[in-house]
């Protein structure tokens, strides 16, 4: 797979996120930039300038009429997707807002970098429904299935692990020798990527062999690892599936964005248990 590099960033990129078509791919860092990108080619259609610190997280409705930011600026910025303009509108809730990680069928799964996860019943009470703790260390991503029926979770501990998106039954485990920055579902095969590596504070002390920077391929039923893609110079902080499933993108702590299309060799591979 030789990769889309896409450079748009002056710092660590920390998230990175398709729209519902998949025809965009929009990236944010720690820089107070939010790019958009053409997907298909990695061409950057344009910039929201307006945050003056990191944007921790971003996403876009469902028509992708509209893009939500978060930043370390202490302020959530709703912006038009066409024209870059601020929107006018008040941001309730990003459950309301988006199908994305933090929201799905009148639920939203808290992602707090705590150790747990949480199911709360919206917008009746906010009462916490179930809570469990499976994680022994933070919770650093949540992203939910194509079918919004499974979520993965991705920790410092060294794991990502598979969730009923109902009960928060704990269904696999997907171990590593790192801590896992994030995590997503492919929509169309039993197939997990993992991202991440050493910390990132030890980077510059640990060659990119040693740091284990590869994204990680995981078969959804049997918990085994059966690929890596090399390329990022430091820790993946995000990961994501394109929509079609026929290929992936990783942002990393090198303040790239890597779009990689999967070969025919990908769609007829079968998994031996």
């Amino acid at each position: 797979m030789k990769p889309i590099l896409l450079q748009g960033h002056e710092r660590s990129i920390t998230q990175i996120k398709y729209n519902r078509e998949g025809d965009l791919l929009f990236t944010v860092a720690k820089d107070p930039i939010v790019n958009v990108w053409y997907s298909v080619n990695g061409e950057r259609l344009g910039t929201y300038m307006g945050h003056t610190g990191a944007v921790w997280c971003v996403d876009a409705d469902w028509d992708t009429k509209h893009v939500l930011t978060g930043s370390a600026d202490n302020s959530c910025r709703l912006w038009d997707c066409e024209t870059g303009k601020l929107g006018k509108h008040k941001v309730h809730a990003i459950s309301a807002f988006s199908f994305g990680c933090l929201g799905f069928w009148g639920t939203e799964i808290s992602r707090d970098w705590a150790q747990s996860v949480s199911l709360f019943l919206l917008p009746q009470s906010g009462e916490v429904l179930v809570n469990v703790k499976e994680h022994s260390r933070q919770i650093n991503d949540i992203q939910l299935s194509r079918d919004m029926t499974m979520f993965v979770t991705a920790s410092k501990d060294n794991t990502a692990k598979l969730f009923d998106s109902t009960t928060l039954e704990h269904q696999k485990t997907f171990r590593t020798e790192r801590p896992v920055n994030s995590a997503a579902l492919s929509p169309n095969y039993d197939h997990v990527v993992l991202g991440g590596g050493q910390e990132a504070m030890d980077v510059t002390t640990t060659s990119t062999r040693i740091g284990k920077f590869e994204a990680r391929f995981f078969h959804l039923a049997f918990e085994e690892e059966f690929g890596r893609v090399k390329g990022h110079f430091g820790p993946i902080n995000s990961v994501a599936f394109h929509p079609d499933g026929k290929s992936y993108s990783s942002g990393g702590e090198d303040g790239y964005v890597r779009i990689h299309y999967f070969d025919p060799q990908y769609f007829e591979f079968e998994f031996e248990a």
